[in-house]
């Protein structure tokens, strides 16, 4: 898969790219459910990859209950944003995208955040487990340098001052799972650790006070002190931090050199893609073409419109 693939220049090419993408047995109704027991209809009225179910008589396209539903952008541009944003480490801006698909930048930002709606998890299972490693962090994204003085007026986040607090949890080998917390404190970030972290795992840390009394409760939890510069456990080279630390370091790439600024109230989708991208990377054996079949597998059920600016609705 390349940008000169048939499937990003030809709106047909690309339906039957996502047909069999999302139907690998057939057509599915997104009314009733069943599966492959479905009549293309034809004709010249017909819109183009139409079907109805046998089962329960409602027609259906292969973009109906998806996030491309009732879109006028030809599929195979929506694909190509697939692949662009899928394929790209530090993410793609909607100017960009904007620019290479020929559309406006609000139709490239709409069709964004869509793909980025697509890319979040659908009942994601907890991590970790017997014998896997969970390293668990939190960083602070935008904001303005000259607010760091402001440390009075926030004392328990010094350095957060403006700024927006994420907590992110990697599993060594394994899939990100990114939060969008209001504050770095145990009543905050231990409910999340014991809902999406499985009990067996090994927790890794800094040490700081909120991960003391949750960290007794997993198979053990290790530690290192940023505050004395140790990063690695003397004697342990497991014990560490630094593959959650490495995710951040693309997640602020990304955020400041391509998106320059995100909004707080969207800044959850962001997360999404960065978590997404990092879950189905090289290193896990998945290229890029894989990826972004993964993202159209994950279109279904997450139909996102907007009411007025900044205000999303699902429907």
């Amino acid at each position: 898969m390349n940008l000169t693939d048939p499937i990003f220049t030809c709106a047909d090419k690309a339906r039957d790219h996502l047909q069999q993408t999302r139907w690998p047995h057939g057509p599915v109704c997104p009314h009733c459910g069943v599966v492959n027991e479905a009549t293309a209809i034809k004709g010249r009225s017909a819109r183009a990859g139409l079907y109805q179910c046998n089962a329960c008589r409602d027609q259906f396209t292969i973009t109906v209950g998806t996030v491309f539903e009732r879109s006028k952008v030809p599929l195979n541009k929506w694909l190509l944003a697939t692949y662009l944003m899928a394929s790209s480490k530090k993410g793609i801006s909607a100017h960009q995208i904007g620019r290479t698909l020929g559309v406006t930048y609000k139709t490239a930002w709409f069709m964004c955040h869509r793909i980025r709606e697509a890319m979040t998890e659908n009942s994601p299972a907890s991590l970790g487990g017997p014998g896997r490693t969970i390293e668990a962090d939190e960083t602070v994204i935008g904001g303005k340098e000259k607010n760091k003085r402001l440390s009075k007026r926030n004392p328990k986040n010094i350095g957060a001052v403006g700024k927006q607090i994420v907590f992110t949890l990697v599993e060594r080998d394994g899939r990100a799972r990114s939060f969008h917390v209001a504050n770095v404190t145990g009543k905050t970030l231990n409910p999340i650790l014991r809902t999406q972290v499985r009990r067996e795992s090994v927790l890794m840390t800094d040490e700081a006070g909120q991960y003391r009394n949750v960290g007794t409760e997993f198979a053990a939890h290790g530690t290192v002190n940023h505050g004395k510069n140790e990063y690695v456990r003397s004697g342990d080279a497991t014990t560490h931090s630094n593959t959650v630390e490495g995710f951040f370091s693309l997640l602020k790439r990304g955020i400041i050199g391509t998106f320059h600024h995100v909004s707080e109230a969207h800044l959850g989708r962001y997360l999404a893609e960065f978590d997404f991208r990092y879950s189905n990377r090289v290193g896990l054996g998945i290229n890029d073409a894989m990826r972004t079949d993964e993202a159209l597998r994950m279109i279904a059920g997450k139909r996102l419109m907007y009411r007025r600016a900044g205000e999303a609705a699902y429907a």
